[in-house]
């Protein structure tokens, strides 16, 4: 227990104090995470720790990671990505193997080693570089999107990779049967558990398709109901521990099938993408996908050989330069084929020119099936290592370089987001409601987020875009879209969760126009401190309302009455704005000298006015009927 604590400790403080003071100097977090690493590798290793099995332990944060990019998108928008995804994907792969292949051949390697070499370096790194445009917002961008489609394919295309690296060894095609058969035997004992294992090639087929099949069903029919059940309890880590079930599970069922557990849980991100329970989803996940790839990427760093990479300098740091050059080459000219234009071409070809954290893996096979001797492998490993750590260095060039260049296409694209389609109702009852249908009456969208599963479901069925979830959490308000929102409708229950969640917003998210409810007068004040300025009192109109109705009841004209309320209206705000000047929510009325003081001086004078001036209108001979003012009318 206590080594545990303390390796945990270590990752930990690393990461705490060197993650901030890269964001700080605009290096990004990612770059951050891998000097970490680098700085606690002597320690880890006078601690004996074995950093490749953290490493594979942390890889299933990529798994995260690609569960939630699946939720971000529908499933005809992947349908669309097609193109993108088998031709640019497999173009990518097709010919970075090549002109990889050529490069080893050229430095001396036989075709074999070659072709390893090749598909070895035809990865990129997923959680590098899907990390870094979340981060920088370019995901959307037309150079992201093409650059997670190849990231997808290379995802796809490491199972035809473990298939065929094995066989390279072999000249013999009975040593192929033989050899193939002996891996594959290795491999399944390896992975402890296997549902193909002894399956021959067509029952394989079957297998693979019903497990696919069975995430897409179970991600249509099985996860609201499950939801609900859930709901009933009312306790949030259920949640969470529901969404991790899923996740598990997905990759778990994609491992025994020989899939790629990041494949499997990116297609069952992609079927609940429409799920009205997404965005709760991804707020729970969001923390643990976080600190997993943080993780990964301190132990990239810890990984780099030292010894070996200072005893090999010139060669290894030639070889992560001629890779980086060569791939970001090929993916350049990849991107004029495929119409990227201005800086997403550049986006793409220096986004995707490292290699990737499964390359680690695919090194470690390549050696296990004699395909690459061990002291090559082991360079090979850093110039993996060394191309990743390069990787923000690619995209700070990139941002402050060849970005600025493009400014002005950059700014025409963002023009053309859809007004309708940036406002947020936190809460959909009594008020949250009434809100909601006025604003889709005048034509708009809003986005809605509820915490009661009882009031989901009745949503869905008249087709508004609501989602379970508690719009008082960061993560939740980032997952609905706060960072583009344009304005929030604050209509939850509860006073101080109110009050936190205006405060957050109003500090974080300056540019959303918060309306915010308000439970009584004290919480105007509080909700005023907070920040917000477009404050409504739940009771306050219909408790006018109900004033005219009394004035009315006592002989007052509905004119009268309304203009009596109006007075009072107009009055009791002055006195609000008057008194939030002075208002503490850190110290209580008591303590408060100088509000109490303030309140009781205005009080008087506000209540000699306003009783002095609904009495003169009250006073005031009310104006004769239509039938009366007519003389016509009575002969009529």
């Amino acid at each position: 227990m206590t080594d545990f604590l303390l390796l945990a400790f270590i990752f930990l403080i690393a990461g705490v104090f060197s993650v901030p003071i890269a964001a700080r100097l605009g290096l990004g977090s990612v770059l951050g995470y891998l000097i970490a690493g680098i700085l606690i590798s002597p320690l880890l290793a006078l601690l004996h720790v074995d950093v490749v099995s953290i490493q594979h332990f942390a890889e299933f944060g990529v798994v995260m990671m690609l569960f939630l990019v699946g939720l971000e998108l529908e499933p005809k928008l992947l349908w669309a990505m097609r193109a993108k995804l088998l031709g640019l994907g497999g173009a990518q792969v097709a010919f970075t193997t090549g002109a990889v292949m050529l490069a080893a051949m050229a430095l001396g390697h036989v075709w074999s080693i070659a072709l390893a070499i090749g598909l070895v370096f035809a990865l990129s790194s997923t959680a590098i570089v899907l990390q870094t445009l979340g981060e920088k917002g370019l995901m959307k961008s037309d150079g992201g999107q093409a650059s997670f489609s190849v990231l997808l394919f290379q995802d796809i295309a490491v199972i035809p990779m473990l298939a065929l690296i094995p066989l390279l060894a072999l000249t013999d095609l009975t040593d192929v049967v033989q050899h193939a058969a002996s891996v594959a035997d290795a491999g399944a004992h390896e992975d402890g558990m296997s549902l193909v294992a002894e399956l021959n090639a067509w029952q394989t087929t079957l297998v693979t398709i019903a497990a696919v099949a069975a995430v897409a069903i179970g991600g249509n029919y099985l996860t609201g109901p499950i939801f609900r059940f859930i709901a009933g309890a009312q306790l949030r880590e259920l949640f969470t521990a529901t969404a991790l079930m899923i996740v598990i599970g997905i990759a778990l069922l994609m491992s025994l099938v020989g899939l790629s557990p990041a494949l499997g849980t990116f297609l069952a991100g992609v079927v609940l993408a429409n799920s009205p329970y997404r965005h709760e989803l991804e707020s729970d996940i969001e923390p643990f996908k976080g600190l997993l790839l943080g993780l990964f990427f301190m132990t990239v760093g810890a990984s780099v050989n030292f010894p070996l990479l200072f005893a090999n300098l010139g060669s290894i740091i030639g070889l992560t330069l001629g890779l980086i050059a060569i791939k970001a080459g090929v993916l350049f000219v990849l991107g004029v084929l495929f119409k990227l234009s201005g800086s997403d071409r550049w986006l793409f070809a220096m986004g995707l020119a490292q290699a990737g954290e499964f390359g680690f893996v695919l090194l470690s096979f390549t050696v296990g099936a004699n395909v690459i001797p061990a002291e090559i492998a082991d360079q090979l490993l850093l110039v993996v290592a060394l191309s990743m750590l390069l990787t923000p260095a690619l995209f700070i060039l990139y941002d402050r370089v060849i970005a600025p260049r493009y400014l002005v296409d950059l700014e025409r694209e963002a023009d053309e987001v859809p007004e309708n389609s940036h406002i947020i109702i936190a809460g959909h009852g009594r008020v949250g409601g009434i809100v909601s249908r006025i604003l889709q009456s005048a034509g708009y969208t809003p986005t809605v987020i509820d915490f009661s599963s009882k009031q989901l479901d009745m949503l869905s069925k008249f087709g508004v875009r609501a989602y379970y979830g508690d719009a008082t959490r960061p993560d939740m308000l980032h997952s609905a879209g706060i960072d583009q929102a344009k304005m929030l409708v604050v209509a939850i229950d509860g006073k101080e969760a109110i009050t936190e969640l205006v405060k957050y917003v109003t500090q974080t998210h300056p540019h959303v126009h918060v309306v915010a409810r308000a439970i009584d007068r004290n919480h105007v004040y509080d909700l005023w401190f907070a920040g917000c300025r477009d404050v409504i009192r739940e009771t306050y109109d219909s408790s006018l309302r109900m004033g005219r109705s009394g004035l009315e009841a006592l002989g007052a004209t509905r004119a009268q009455a309304d203009r009596a309320c109006q007075a009072f209206d107009v009055s009791d705000r002055k006195s609000i704005l008057a008194m939030a000047e002075h208002y503490d929510p850190e110290l209580s009325y008591e303590e408060n000298d100088t509000y109490t003081s303030k309140v009781r001086e205005y009080a008087q004078e506000w209540a000699a006015d306003l009783t002095s001036e609904i009495a003169a209108i009250l006073s005031e001979k009310p104006a004769p009927r239509s039938d009366e003012a007519d003389p016509l009318a009575k002969k009529k």
